[in-house]
């Protein structure tokens, strides 16, 4: 007889049916995906033009512009043809000097810098760093969703740590500490808020870190919208306060610079006890910065410029306009029924509290009625963990800020008023 051969015996065991999505696909799902599926963003008023409010892409109206200057340096750089090959996998050490000098000073270690592809990319970066398969992260609720995009997506386990809308969206620390257990690895700090809009005192930014000290966590912060406050708000960075808890600071060109197509963000390790330093975290986050053998290589070659010769009256203007827009938005909304705005601080965004009846179930039914009636398009709270809720974003021009106001008090007076 002829004998076996084990591997012919085992491809006529094999069918088709072997090929199936990762794993890791499926524990990948954005929550805003999966309610505004729900929302049919095509029934809208044929008689009105359609006002997007729900995107936080502050180039979206065309209204806010990149200081020319960045784009002159970019054109430059392209036509030297000195920038169109790969460079190292944790960014260009100019492009990394650069960013240490502007957020850390001088005597900064740019060696621990990292420039990623986006905040996005850096978030990624960082929370890969910190932790494996089982363990869990804390993250803020009202949160932006792509956290726990992220966070599932790598087979961590997600815990909610409530912000409290009554005092300004701060964390509930004893909540918070309530969540810790002996799988939790770190803490995420997204300040100034999206979606949110606040901006934390140093106080509190201290009781986190006592919170995180106690518990030996290190903090993660998302600082992208940094400089953009607004009033007698002010923005301290998360390891200005930490004398202690290491921290992953976490930023990006996006925002600040209206250019979230760009795709360049960086992680920056704070780590003064030499906490990271002992474990080697740069050798880990060097190691994941390789998956994507780094970032755009033209939009780093400007990262100097950017940081260090953008003019001071770009910065002024945007902010200007951004308070500006938030003011008004919150005093407009104020007066209109059934609504309640909580006063932005920074970012770009105010959240509103829907008061539910018997014509709005809840805030993913005010969305869709908003914009099936006056063409307006706002995000529902349920995005980001925050039932009968909406985000407003305020990026757009005045007079259509004015316009999508006019509309949405029309709509509620309908709704909350006439229906009483």
């Amino acid at each position: 007889t002829t004998p076996s051969n084990p591997t012919t015996d085992s491809a006529q065991k094999r069918t088709w049916s072997l090929v199936q999505p990762s794993a890791t696909s499926l524990r990948t799902s954005n929550p805003i995906r999966n309610i505004i599926q729900s929302i049919d963003t095509s029934d809208v008023n044929p008689e009105k033009s359609l006002i997007p409010l729900s995107i936080g892409d502050p180039t979206v109206f065309g209204n806010l512009k990149v200081d020319e200057s960045m784009n002159d340096a970019l054109i430059e750089n392209i036509q030297s043809q000195k920038f169109n090959g790969y460079q190292n996998s944790c960014g260009m050490e100019s492009s990394r000097k650069a960013i240490a000098r502007k957020f850390c000073g001088k005597d900064f270690s740019w060696e621990n810098v990292f420039v990623c592809s986006g905040c996005s990319g850096a978030l990624d970066i960082a929370m890969a760093a910190l932790l494996s398969v089982g363990e869990n992260i804390l993250i803020p609720k009202p949160g932006f969703s792509l956290y726990q995009t992220l966070a599932n997506s790598k087979g961590l386990e997600v815990k909610y740590y409530n912000l409290l809308p009554e005092k300004q969206w701060e964390a509930d620390l004893e909540q918070m500490e309530s969540l810790i257990d002996e799988k939790t690895r770190a803490i995420l700090v997204n300040n100034p808020s999206n979606p949110c809009g606040s901006v934390y005192t140093k106080q509190h930014l201290k009781d986190i870190v006592k919170l995180a000290e106690k518990y030996c966590l290190p903090i993660i912060a998302d600082e992208i919208y940094g400089e953009i406050t607004f009033g007698d708000s002010t923005f301290f960075p998360m390891h200005e306060i930490s004398e202690t808890v290491p921290i992953l600071s976490v930023g990006g060109l996006a925002k600040q610079y209206l250019v979230p197509g760009w795709r360049v963000g960086w992680i920056i390790l704070h780590d003064r006890q030499d906490i990271f330093k002992k474990v080697d975290m740069t050798g880990a986050i060097f190691r994941l910065t390789t998956l994507i053998v780094g970032a755009n290589s033209l939009v780093q070659s400007v990262i100097p410029h950017i940081l260090e010769k953008t003019p001071l009256q770009f910065y002024t203007n945007l902010n200007k306009t951004l308070a500006e827009n938030a003011n008004y938005c919150y005093e407009r909304i104020s007066k209109i029924p059934g609504l309640r705005p909580i006063k932005p601080q920074g970012a770009m965004y105010v959240m509103v509290k829907v008061k539910v009846n018997g014509n709005i179930a809840d805030d993913v039914q005010f969305t869709q009625k908003l914009l099936k009636e006056q063409s307006v398009f706002v995000l529902p709270g349920k995005c980001f963990g925050a039932d009968n809720f909406f985000r407003i974003v305020f990026c757009p021009p005045k007079e259509t800020l004015e316009i999508a106001l006019d509309r949405m008090e029309e709509f509620c007076n309908k709704h909350f008023v006439e229906s009483q």
